[in-house]
C-alpha cells in the first residue's frame, strides 16, 4: 500500500471501504413521508495494522509525518481502486514499544480528483525533472517514487488500458514500484 511518498513495508492486516449515500426524508400529510436521493457521498477507506520488529516505532513516526502533510494524495492499494484521498485519522491501538506498534487509519476519498483528471494529481512528487530523468530508451520508462500507471499513461499520451495491455508482467495495475520498467506503446492517433 502507498500514500503520497510513503510505502508500507507490508499491507495492513485489516482494511475496508464504506460507501455512503445521502438521503433526505420529508414528512407529507396523513402521517406519510417521502425520501429524496441526494447522491453518493465520499468513500471511507479504513484499516488496522502493525509494525513489528526493530525500528517499528520509527516506521510509525514516518507514517505520522505523512499524516501531518496537507492536502490529498494518491492512495494505492493492491485491492482498492486507485484514488485521491485525504489522510484524516491515524491512531495508536495500544501503547507503542520500540519493536511493536498497533495502529488504525482512515482515508476519505477526494471525488474532485476524477473531475480534474488523475494525471494532474498522480504525477510524482519528486518533480517532473526526476520523471524525465528516469526515462530511458524509446518505448520504455523506469518508474520513480510516486508514479502511477495512470500518470505514466497521461504523460506519454496513451490510454491506461493500452499501457496495461503492453505490460503483461504487471499483475496488479494499482501496484508498481520505483525501478520497474514499463513498456510504452505508441500513442494512439
Amino acid at each position: 500500500m502507498r500514500y503520497k511518498d510513503y510505502v508500507w513495508p507490508h499491507n495492513p492486516r485489516i482494511y475496508g471501504i464504506t460507501y455512503g449515500r445521502k438521503v433526505a426524508v420529508g414528512k407529507v400529510p396523513f402521517g406519510r413521508y417521502v425520501m429524496q436521493d441526494m447522491g453518493m457521498t465520499y468513500r471511507v477507506l479504513s484499516g488496522e495494522g502493525e509494525f513489528a520488529g526493530p525500528g517499528a516505532y520509527d516506521e510509525f513516526k514516518k507514517l505520522a509525518t505523512v499524516f501531518y502533510g496537507p492536502g490529498p494524495g494518491v492512495l494505492t492499494h493492491p485491492v482498492w481502486q486507485l484514488s485521491s484521498a485525504y489522510f484524516v485519522s491515524l491512531s495508536l491501538r495500544q501503547e507503542p514499544t520500540e519493536d511493536y506498534v498497533s495502529y488504525a487509519f482512515e482515508f476519505w476519498e477526494d471525488y474532485g480528483w476524477y473531475e480534474k483528471g488523475a494525471a494532474e494529481i498522480s504525477s510524482p512528487s519528486a518533480g517532473t525533472e526526476t520523471a524525465q530523468a528516469a526515462q530511458s530508451a524509446a518505448g520504455t520508462y523506469t518508474v520513480v517514487s510516486g508514479d502511477t500507471l495512470w500518470g505514466i499513461a497521461a504523460r506519454h499520451g496513451v490510454t491506461l488500458s493500452a499501457l496495461i495491455a503492453a505490460n503483461p508482467q504487471i499483475k496488479n495495475p494499482n501496484l508498481i514500484y520505483a525501478g520497474d520498467a514499463v513498456t510504452i506503446p505508441e500513442a494512439e492517433a
